[in-house]
């Protein structure tokens, strides 16, 4: 086995460090230096833990004039004059999960203090926005230099109070004033650099600064955060066939394992595909095909927000959005969609240049099972990891062996034992509909079995229920609550869902079931091994 002495940026955010500690660093400068030079207020939103914090910083070292820095990469063909520029790079993912607004003042004047330090104390500053105007002013006033402002995370103070009207307006009233001088001290700034998640357009960012450029969804920056596939290729080639070593296949077969858990993200119309880049870096780390984005869990803001607008889980494979939707602000929006789309659960996989219609999808396996285990006890009170062991990891093993009559015997015995799951007769209390209920429930156990395993599959004949993928045979499913297994098998057949698969080099077996809604459990099942 080949010892890997590459050393991984997992947890590092400053571009400083990885450079002078010789970490592997995949070179975005010549699309850095095209970001500082495309506007004066430029604003960018991506998920998180995708590199925003390293763009910023990276941003700082080269406005602060580090030329030694960026030696051998590819901005020293761009760049001529390496002129330093005072910088003010503030970090709002301290200002968040404050209960209220003197707590959020007192953070932003801790967060601005260090700066206050190089350029003389303040007097007569009462609120952070006074206090980030006198810092400006002086720093331009001692250096007779325009200021480069770096905000990271500026939205994080009012994620977390999405929901709460009251709380939500309050803070939203301290970030404007915080943000005001951004607006009003425009001759003395450089170059304003501002990232996040979501677009709150009711903030001064957004409704004083005329000409701030939402930089978001612009194919030319759409590969600035997340690495490339060309670039995972190349760049991470000798860690692929390390990797391949470790699991003992081919660099090639890897590298499809590796694609499939990672990568399918698009931010633009046109884009390359993009890994995520947390997740990546620590897979190499590790030797590990884990879901390493969703370490910390789903966010509780995006959880909440989903239940609010009752999204529907069943239809997130594929949906069809105008380029409007992608423009709604966050604190006014009607459904969760923009904000699963900022959050990096869905993304573009396709766009009609005609139409100026988007398709989102869950980008990846890792997002899919990761996304799932999140939502599961949410929408249905059973407990993920359970669910795992106690049915999904039965029925998988049972289509390996290809016996389709155990997996549905497994799938029979585990949702006659659901309505004893703690918490689970609460949340079908809740729904709507028991068919609704089973719908969403039955959608997110069969997709947490791993990637292989599609819900809600579109095609020419309409949507398929679900599809498993295994090396050498496809499974099409059919569900019914009314009528007969029958007839949800002869649906396969008439509406054509196995077509598109019938070209492939695996065996097409089509299954029909019949859930009965009184009893909650499946009835019956019948199956055509073609």
């Amino acid at each position: 086995m080949t010892f890997n002495q590459r050393k991984y940026p997992v947890g590092i955010q400053t571009f400083e460090r990885i450079i002078k500690e010789n970490y592997v660093y995949v070179d975005k400068t010549d699309l850095v230096w095209q970001l500082a030079h495309y506007g004066t207020h430029v604003f960018m939103s991506r998920p998180r833990r995708f590199g925003k914090s390293l763009l910023t910083s990276t941003l700082h070292s080269y406005f602060r004039g580090d030329k030694q820095l960026f030696e051998g990469l590819k901005i020293m063909e761009l760049e001529k004059e390496w002129e330093e520029y005072p910088v003010i790079h503030v970090d709002l993912s301290t200002a968040k999960n404050k209960q209220n607004t003197d707590e959020l003042r007192r953070q932003l004047f801790s967060i601005l203090k260090p700066y206050s330090q190089n350029y003389g104390k303040e007097d007569d500053v009462f609120t952070p926005g006074s206090s980030l105007t006198t810092l400006i002013t002086r720093a331009y006033e001692q250096t007779g230099k325009q200021v480069v402002v770096i905000v990271d995370e500026y939205d994080a103070p009012l994620l977390d109070v999405l929901h709460e009207d009251e709380k939500l307006d309050s803070f939203r009233t301290v970030m404007q004033e915080f943000y005001q001088p951004l607006k009003a001290l425009e001759r003395m700034i450089k170059f304003c650099f501002i990232t996040g998640i979501t677009k709150f357009s009711q903030l001064s960012i957004f409704s004083t600064i005329n000409n701030l450029k939402n930089v978001s969804m612009l194919p030319k920056f759409s590969a600035l955060c997340g690495f490339t596939d060309e670039e995972v290729r190349t760049v991470f080639k000798e860690d692929i066939e390390a990797f391949a070593e470790e699991e003992e296949c081919t660099p090639d077969e890897m590298y499809q394992r590796i694609k499939q858990h990672y990568d399918g993200y698009h931010f633009a119309s046109v884009s390359e595909d993009i890994y995520n880049p947390f997740s990546l870096l620590n897979a190499f780390q590790d030797k590990m095909l884990e879901n390493y984005w969703f370490s910390s869990g789903t966010p509780t803001f995006l959880i909440r927000q989903m239940k609010r607008f009752k999204t529907d889980i069943t239809k997130m494979d594929e949906i069809e959005v105008p380029s409007s939707a992608f423009d709604r602000p966050t604190e006014a929006m009607t459904d969760a969609l923009p904000l699963l789309y900022q959050s990096g659960y869905l993304t573009i996989k396709g766009y009609d240049k005609e139409d100026k219609i988007f398709v989102l999808s869950i980008p990846n396996e890792e997002v899919r099972i990761g996304f799932t285990e999140g939502l599961l006890p949410t929408y249905s009170g059973l407990n993920a990891p359970d669910v795992q062991v106690g049915f999904a990891l039965k029925f998988w093993r049972a289509l390996k062996k290809h016996d389709i009559d155990l997996a549905m015997r497994e799938l029979q015995a585990y949702l006659e034992g659901i309505p004893y799951v703690e918490g689970f007769k609460k949340k079908l209390e809740e729904a709507a509909t028991a068919e609704g209920f089973y719908e969403y429930t039955l959608y997110l156990i069969f997709s947490m079995l791993n990637v292989y395993v599609q819900t809600q599959v579109r095609c020419r004949g309409g949507r398929i229920d679900m599809v498993v993928l295994m090396p050498d045979t496809t499974y099409v499913f059919e569900f019914k609550t009314n009528g007969t297994a029958q007839e949800a098998l002869a649906q396969i057949d008439s509406h054509g869902y196995a077509l598109s698969y019938d070209t492939e080099n695996r065996k097409v077996v089509k299954v029909g079931a019949r859930f009965d809604i009184q009893s909650r459990t499946l009835q019956d099942w019948c199956v055509n091994n073609g």
